[in-house]
């Protein structure tokens, strides 16, 4: 490292056409400057310049050698602009993961919305219900429900939805509690969800299944709920989307579960990911409403 440091140097004093010149472009002082040549041409066994008073000049050697470090020195300056103009404006290379629910629903739209603003940005989306690991499959974000554990990411937490237990709404009539339970892959063996009424607080409601059909994605559970096979839990902000679907229990909710945006760059992310993660973000607080806001607006009435 210190060769290159003093090849880069020697390229500034002779820029600059003094020691005295480079020292204060450099905001360094003189003697180090000038104890940087002094190695530099000890080790090379050359006079690089010859120097009087008043003014300085290279020697036959010193020519050929300056225009080698001024290479070194031009492509260390191009290598600079690049990464600064890479944080300027998204572009390139961003691998994205997130669960099914999360991906089609939310992520996806984001970023597809984003890439009109920015053509030259390059997603990699990855769908996955299980949570990859980010630096072995070199994922640059992932928005998963709940924070981490992992201590070598950073997490961000950028807003939250509601689930809502339902079914078709022949299945709410006809079958209410006794319908079967249709689970997602990630839900656990033992289906026990606790319910808060949605005004009155300190009402408590618990409801117990057992699981009749688990799927392994959010889209093949739903398309089950939507047949009428029995009731399970969907988003929101998707159940708001979804006509043919009634709540459980309309006048109760469940607890808000918090969604997160992990990256693995401890410093400062690239605009990439910054730029993703604000996207998704906004994307989520257009998607979601408050759970039984229309219930507690009838309430006020």
């Amino acid at each position: 490292m210190n060769r290159l440091r003093q090849m880069s140097l020697f390229a500034h004093i002779v820029e600059s056409g003094s020691i005295t010149a480079a020292a204060d472009g450099l905001g360094l002082s003189k003697s180090v400057v000038s104890q940087h040549l002094k190695l530099l041409e000890t080790e090379l066994g050359i006079s690089l310049l010859k120097r009087t008073t008043r003014r300085q000049t290279l020697t036959q050697a010193g020519q050929a050698f300056y225009a080698e470090c001024k290479k070194l020195n031009d492509l260390a300056d191009f290598a600079w602009q690049q990464a600064l103009e890479s944080q300027q404006e998204p572009q390139g290379k961003i691998v994205i993961t997130s669960s099914d629910a999360l991906m089609s629903t939310l992520v996806a739209p984001a970023i597809g919305s984003l890439m009109k603003c920015y053509p030259k940005l390059r997603p990699e989306l990855i769908s996955s219900d299980q949570p990859l690991n980010l630096m072995e499959k070199q994922i640059d974000l992932a928005i998963r429900v709940g924070a981490s554990s992992e201590n070598a990411l950073m997490q961000r937490r950028i807003g939250e939805f509601r689930d809502v237990l339902c079914g078709t709404q022949s299945v709410i009539d006809n079958e209410k509690e006794n319908a079967g339970y249709l689970a997602n892959q990630w839900q656990p063996a033992t289906i026990i969800h606790h319910f808060t009424h949605c005004i009155k607080i300190e009402e408590k409601h618990n409801y117990h299944a057992n699981i009749t059909c688990r799927a392994d994605s959010f889209h093949t559970c739903l398309g089950l709920i939507e047949s009428g096979a029995g009731v399970g839990i969907v988003p929101d902000y998707i159940f708001r989307q979804k006509p043919q679907l009634a709540a459980l229990f309309p006048d109760h909710q469940l607890a808000s579960n918090p969604v997160y945006a992990l990256h693995p760059y401890p410093r400062q992310p690239p605009i990439n990911v910054v730029t993703c993660i604000n996207a998704i973000e906004k994307q989520l607080s257009i998607l979601t409403t408050p759970s039984c806001q229309a219930l507690k607006q009838s309430e006020a009435k």
